[in-house]
């Protein structure tokens, strides 16, 4: 996903500012020793007076360094982020300088072809990462030993083969999310005596009973800046999991059937009998065009009004409700497993991640790396958001316990990551070559949501996609 899919860009009506001693002190507590072992002894100046740094040691003293990031989390999700930094910052003596960036997709790669990238960016598309590497040799530096060792012990297979580019790790997982839910509002069904689809055909028949009482049973919105269209990529691909299964998926994925097949033109059509819908949308928001032109932040908001009732989007979409919403089993918003269609098919859970790349291999930038690939950090995030009533972010990292997050979604999520009985797709957007995946494909999903056909729309992305990859 885009980083709006991945880290995303997620914005909702700004709060005070909270007090960042306390998530600080969280994360001195939380943070300590990843399983990387970085070379070097020591630590920072704070080492020395303050025990909680002596986990750190295995870091070094990094006094005087610093570290630049650049990514596409912005305000208010980066304020955890930024807390989050600092126990290295405070034990190593290095210093953390944040960039968050709208503009990110568009301009890491300019930056990298001028030879002034950051030492390092949080990619949000593995697509983009494989473009990275290969556009640009020797700009992406292979992760160190350290990260590699992080990710065997704490990742799944999925996620690491997701940051590798020809068997070569380039970047760990940070942020990860479970993209296969369905929004909805339990209050708002138990006032209305609707339950919870089972299956695809009883979401329809759900979608048909809210229209006859009335209501508009979806909402949705896919303005995203630059990266507009990019929620029914996903929409996209959760249905082509459940029609076709993981086998088909993966050949669309890398290209082994083209992307205009029939069983791709089957699938989108089936998207558009919901979201093409004018009795099915756009609850709250308008008619059928106001998806494009309604941002996703705001797409699931009619949720809490009544005025609408489902909303397909992935678990970091709590971050974009008001504060102090009830986000829980029987609360003013929840999310359930969007259903199976082909019972034949096993249900696969579609996934996505930001990875972190490096574009230097000083020892500074390794060993943030490596806290950055460690339980430990994902714990001390996973805190610091907690303290600022965030909602909506969590790791694919086995070593994250989930009662550090904030909410019952959150805690699920990170549960279902960590369930090794659980069948994964990565986001197939996000793996596609660049110029697909964060390009036209993207732009296709938005021209067809506003009128062109399925046949035209794939084509479109088909005649896109790179003669070298």
């Amino acid at each position: 996903m885009p980083a709006p899919k991945s880290g995303s860009i997620l914005r909702r009506p700004s709060r005070g500012t909270a007090v960042a001693s306390a998530a600080l002190g969280l994360s001195l507590v939380l943070a300590g020793c990843g399983g990387s072992n970085v070379a070097g002894g020591g630590g920072g100046n704070a080492a020395a007076s303050n025990p909680e740094c002596a986990a750190f040691s295995q870091y070094g003293d990094l006094s005087g360094t610093r570290v630049t990031i650049y990514t596409s989390i912005v305000s208010p999700e980066d304020e955890p982020h930024i807390n989050s930094y600092k126990p290295f910052e405070e034990c190593t003596g290095a210093q953390i300088v944040y960039e968050g960036s709208k503009e990110f997709e568009a301009q890491l790669p300019v930056r990298v072809q001028a030879g002034s990238p950051p030492d390092i960016a949080y990619v949000p598309q593995p697509g983009l990462l494989k473009t990275l590497v290969t556009q640009n040799p020797g700009a992406v530096k292979p992760a160190p030993q350290a990260v590699v060792a992080n990710v065997d012990q704490y990742y799944s297979e999925t996620f690491k083969a997701a940051g590798s580019v020809d068997g070569t790790l380039y970047g760990a997982p940070l942020g990860s999310n479970v993209k296969s839910y369905v929004w909805y509002s339990p209050q708002a069904f138990a006032a209305k005596g609707y339950t919870v689809p089972k299956t695809w055909d009883e979401m329809v028949t759900l979608s048909n009973r809210i229209t006859a009482d009335g209501g508009k049973p979806w909402c949705a919105g896919i303005a995203s800046g630059d990266a507009t269209g990019w929620p029914l990529t996903d929409w996209l691909e959760d249905v082509m999991l459940r029609e076709n299964g993981p086998e088909v998926y993966d050949q669309w994925v890398s290209h082994a059937i083209p992307f205009n097949d029939q069983r791709v033109v089957r699938a989108l059509d089936r998207v558009g009998s919901i979201l093409k819908n004018p009795q099915y949308v756009n609850g709250g928001l308008g008619d059928v065009a106001s998806i494009a032109t309604t941002t996703f932040q705001d797409g699931g908001l009619p949720l809490l009004d009544g005025t609408c009732y489902l909303h397909r989007q992935a678990n970091f979409y709590a971050a974009n409700f008001p504060e102090g919403t009830d986000i829980s089993e029987n609360g003013q918003a929840f999310a359930f497993e969007l259903p199976p269609i082909n019972p034949a098919q096993p249900q696969t859970i579609l996934v996505g991640s930001e990875f972190v790349a490096a574009f230097s291999d000083r020892p500074e930038v390794q060993a943030f790396q490596a806290y950055l690939s460690s339980p430990e950090w994902a714990n001390a995030k996973a805190k610091a958001g907690s303290e600022l009533g965030q909602s909506g972010w969590l790791s694919a990292n086995t070593g994250l316990d989930p009662n550090n997050l904030s909410n019952p979604i959150d805690k699920l999520s990170a549960e279902i990551l960590q369930d090794e009985s659980k069948t994964f797709r990565f986001d197939g957007s996000d793996l596609m070559p660049a110029a697909v995946g964060s390009a036209s494909f993207w732009r296709g999903m938005t021209d067809w949501i506003t009128g062109q056909n399925t046949s035209d729309t794939l084509t479109y992305i088909e005649e896109s996609w790179p003669a070298s990859s």
